[in-house]
């Protein structure tokens, strides 16, 4: 595409829209959201990119191998948090039994296992819906 006023709108606004993603995955656990809500947020911003100034543009910014990467990254982070538990004799995703400090409630780290998973799913949703949007893309 190439109109200017999408590229310009779509340059001011990408910064301002993954701040929003990252701000529900970080307090998902504290207000509505969550990883799967700010991965899909952040997801969407480059998808807006994408859409604005082209796949190569994107590319440029984060080449591909590092889109495969993050998924493979928050996948085997979110199971190596899982297998934490196992490791400590607990079960699967266990959270404080497993050692992981609760906190006070309502500060930004106070749900112990529960803020890292959401990291975890926020990464790993960005990237795939990001990366499904991009193979649907070089399709055509």
């Amino acid at each position: 595409m190439n109109d200017l006023i999408l590229k310009e709108v779509a340059r001011f606004l990408f910064p301002f829209i993954e701040l929003y993603g990252f701000y529900i995955v970080f307090h998902g656990h504290l207000s509505p959201g969550g990883g799967f809500a700010g991965g899909v947020v952040c997801g969407a911003g480059f998808i807006l990119y994408t859409l604005a100034h082209g796949h190569k543009a994107l590319y440029s910014l984060l080449p591909r191998h590092i889109w495969t990467f993050c998924e493979s990254a928050g996948l085997a982070f979110f199971i190596f948090l899982g297998l934490v538990g196992i490791f400590v004799g607990r079960e699967f995703l266990a959270n404080s039994s497993a050692g992981f400090p609760l906190g006070r409630t309502g500060e930004l780290f106070s749900s112990g296992l529960v803020f890292l998973l959401n990291l975890a799913i926020g990464l790993k949703v960005a990237s795939t819906v990001t990366t499904l949007f991009l193979n649907l893309e070089e399709e055509d």
